[in-house]
């Protein structure tokens, strides 16, 4: 298994793990902070960016099947992990195989009941189409104050603030994901994530309150199936802290994996 990805900076390893549509540029926000004082590497899942997507890289199974090969193949087993989203339960779902260090994990997905599996459904899939369809005019339209928060505000307690290139970027990212609308279906069909990790690591479990996607309350289910997580509260984000809180976002991941080295 070959993956895209990026290293930059010194120190220990990271790795981020992007969400859903997304590529190893949506932690621009964070990474060159994080780069101050770790190696970061940042990388794209199967049929995101630039990998190649696999026969079964529209399901989760499928994904956790090549980010753990992958990991075997770099020698990356026991690397400290960040991830968003999809990206997030991906690498939580490492630490119960026991393949990662310390993890954070950002607003995970995988833990929602009844009929909050059908909002995640019905509000992201008609979401990929409106972008889909407005793919040429994405750069005009993140380019609006206006415009950019009608297109974020699920995802972002402060989508008016974001960068419109960066915003632009995302959506595109999104639009040309083919995977995407059979993972939303993996994703609101399948089982819950399973707990808990297999490691002495820290694992810390984020979630912005203002999440309109995976919605807090889901947090408390996390903490149920990974009961040594610690839980930290981005009280002005919603679904994508290392967007609407980047300078907090960053010192919960220093603080967790600095807890790990000493360990």
């Amino acid at each position: 298994m070959t993956m895209h990805h990026t290293r930059t900076g010194r120190g220990k390893p990271l790795l981020l793990v992007h969400g859903l549509g997304a590529t190893c540029g949506s932690w621009d926000t964070i990474s060159p902070a994080l780069s101050q004082v770790r190696e970061v590497i940042a990388l794209d899942l199967p049929g995101h960016g630039q990998t190649s997507e696999e026969a079964d890289s529209g399901t989760f199974e499928g994904l956790a099947r090549s980010l753990d090969e992958w990991l075997g193949a770099e020698n990356f087993t026991g690397i400290d992990m960040v991830g968003s989203s999809l990206g997030a339960r991906l690498v939580l779902e490492m630490a119960r195989r026991g393949r990662a260090g310390a993890v954070v994990a950002l607003d995970p997905g995988g833990f929602w009941q009844g009929w909050e599996r059908t909002f995640f459904k019905a509000t992201i899939t008609p979401s990929v189409a409106l972008v889909r369809a407005l793919r040429p005019a994405l750069p005009a339209i993140t380019g609006n104050v206006a415009g950019r928060t009608a297109l974020m505000a699920q995802l972002s307690a402060r989508p008016w603030a974001l960068d419109p290139a960066f915003v632009a970027r995302e959506l595109k990212s999104l639009a040309d994901t083919r995977t995407v609308n059979s993972l939303v279906k993996d994703l609101a069909d399948g089982a819950m994530q399973e707990g808990a990790a297999a490691t002495t690591a820290p694992v810390v479990i984020g979630w912005g309150r203002k999440d309109r996607l995976c919605l807090p309350q889901q947090a408390y289910r996390a903490t149920i199936a990974f009961p040594e997580a610690t839980v930290h509260w981005f009280e002005r984000s919603g679904h994508f802290p290392m967007w609407d809180q980047p300078e907090e976002t960053v010192r919960v991941i220093l603080d967790a994996t600095s807890i790990s080295e000493s360990k």
